[in-house]
């Protein structure tokens, strides 16, 4: 391993062995017994500013433990993230050698592919590096181990509480340790994925910070609400008590009074009376639609837009759920190249410079991309290519393979194909394949060359012959006996051949619309 360097150029003193994490420092593992003080608890809005506050001079700690509480209180926004989080577990993926690979570089690509693809932990690798879309970071330890030569980690989650950003450098994430500065990260030994939601510097950058507010108004709401229908969803109870009742008697009374509307019954004495009356005026709809605002809010902060998740009845269009959808795309694309970017520094990086052959440095590093493509619709391709490879236009088979997603075939695999005509078809089709064959050698001609060839080798004779069997008989009646034509026309017509007719002037219509797509 001489001259091994991490993704920075700077020489490794060392091959990453021990976790940074297991330390024997008391200091490092005091982490271990970091509990949340689940900040969300009396949550106001100078406690919530003061939070970010703190953020932003580097204690991330509350921060990330609100953003955790958030996630776990608010069954709305836990909804859509997941619907981001998840979408990306559904995207293929491919390392990409670099530009002008050589044959070494692809067989080191090849290695680190199966090693991708052997890894059980992959799906969950990337769910939890999208967890700093909320938090703004996640971080996953590698711990090393030889199998078979090879050097494979294993990825270990960490609590995001367990970080503090540099006193200088405001991006730089670092160990708590209780110094001042932190524990620095030692190299090849972290996967840091710092997801920017937004502009600014880590502490700044956590999707939390946008998510706060509209958490802690609609929990307002909800409270507030929760009063209302506590109060004004029963009816008031009054019981009355006869002149000169005892304090025994009056007791009776407030508990049978206190307890009638929970067990819808009781007792009383005689002469006592409970009265029901109505609650005073009051309405639901104003803190329904706070909590209405809240959530449409967050829909927006999360996934760009609302109609993918809810549907007010008035806006829910198609057209405008369309849209919706394709922020939604472009959110999805986003997240996919920024962890993409982390797992090629992070993971393929220190995997190929410690089992590639190639390895020069980070500069031809190979990268981990997710296949953002989409196929494109085949019936449409299906449909033109013909008529433009008609027209001469010379397409490589390696785009049209891209653009519809159909992988080409490898080592004689079995493919896909016309089944041959037989003999008897091609005579009775041969017609219509000549005719199209007039039509493609008509297109270097004028249009109305093409169109009149086609129909010429459909009509020559044969409509002739098709039309007088059709008619022939009537011809023959007509010039025989002229006055019984109409009397007899009804039993001559079962006689009349009409399928060669009706099938020749099929196939002229077929050739017509067939010159129409190719010259239109």
């Amino acid at each position: 391993m001489t001259g091994l360097i991490d993704i920075y150029g700077q020489p490794l003193t060392s091959e990453p062995k021990d976790m940074q994490t297991t330390d024997d420092r008391a200091q490092i593992a005091g982490l271990y017994q970091h509990f949340s003080e689940h900040p969300s608890r009396g949550l106001t809005p100078s406690k919530l500013a003061s939070i970010m506050v703190e953020a932003e001079r580097g204690n991330l700690i509350s921060q990330c433990e609100l953003a955790e509480d958030i996630e776990e209180k608010d069954g709305h926004v836990f909804s859509e993230l997941q619907k981001r989080r998840r979408a990306l577990l559904g995207l293929d993926w491919q390392i990409e050698p670099p530009r002008n690979a050589s044959k070494a570089e692809l067989a080191d690509v090849a290695m680190l592919t199966e090693l991708m693809e052997d890894r059980t932990d992959l799906e969950s690798l990337i769910f939890n590096l999208s967890d700093g879309i909320l938090k703004g970071y996640a971080a996953q330890e590698l711990e090393w181990q030889t199998i078979e030569r090879m050097r494979i980690p294993q990825c270990h989650w960490r609590d995001p509480a367990w970080f503090q950003t540099h006193p200088t450098e405001r991006n730089e994430l670092r160990l708590r340790d209780a110094t001042h500065e932190g524990a620095a990260l030692q190299p090849f030994g972290w996967i840091i994925h710092k997801h920017a939601a937004k502009s600014g510097y880590v502490g700044r950058t956590a999707l939390a910070r946008v998510l706060a507010w509209p958490f802690l108004f609609k929990n307002y709401s909800v409270r507030d609400l929760a009063e209302f229908l506590e109060i004004y969803g029963l009816p008031l109870r009054l019981g009355k008590y006869p002149t000169g009742a005892s304090e025994k008697e009056k007791a009776t009374l407030l508990r049978a009074v206190m307890s009638i509307g929970h067990n819808a019954g009781g007792i009383i004495p005689r002469g006592m009376e409970i009265e029901f009356q109505e609650a005073a005026k009051g309405a639901a709809t104003p803190f329904e639609a706070m909590i209405a605002w809240c959530e449409r809010t967050q829909s927006k902060a999360i996934l760009g837009g609302t109609l993918t998740s809810q549907a007010d009845g008035k806006s829910s269009t198609n057209a405008l759920g369309n849209v919706h959808n394709e922020v939604r795309q472009e959110l999805l694309e986003s997240d996919a190249k920024q962890i993409a970017a982390t797992i090629t520094r992070d993971l393929i990086y220190p995997l190929y410079a410690l089992n590639g052959r190639s390895f020069a440095g980070p500069h031809r590093m190979p990268r981990f991309e997710f296949d953002l493509s989409e196929p494109e619709d085949i019936a449409h391709y299906a449909q033109h290519l013909p008529a433009l490879v008609g027209l001469g236009m010379q397409i490589p088979v390696s785009w049209v393979t891209e653009k519809l997603q159909i992988p080409e075939p490898q080592n004689g695999e079995a493919v896909l194909g016309q089944q041959p005509v037989p003999p008897k078809e091609q005579t009775q089709n041969q017609p219509e394949q000549t005719a199209l064959a007039a039509l493609k050698a008509g297109s270097a001609h004028s249009d109305q060359d093409g169109l009149d060839q086609a129909l010429e080798q459909l009509t020559q004779g044969n409509l002739s012959e098709s039309l007088a069997d059709t008619v022939g008989p009537l011809l023959e009646l007509a010039a025989s006996d002229p006055d019984g034509l109409e009397g007899k026309l009804q039993s001559l017509w079962p006689e009349m051949d009409s399928d060669a007719l009706a099938d020749r002037l099929a196939k002229v219509f077929f050739v017509a619309e067939l010159w129409g797509m190719t010259n239109g």
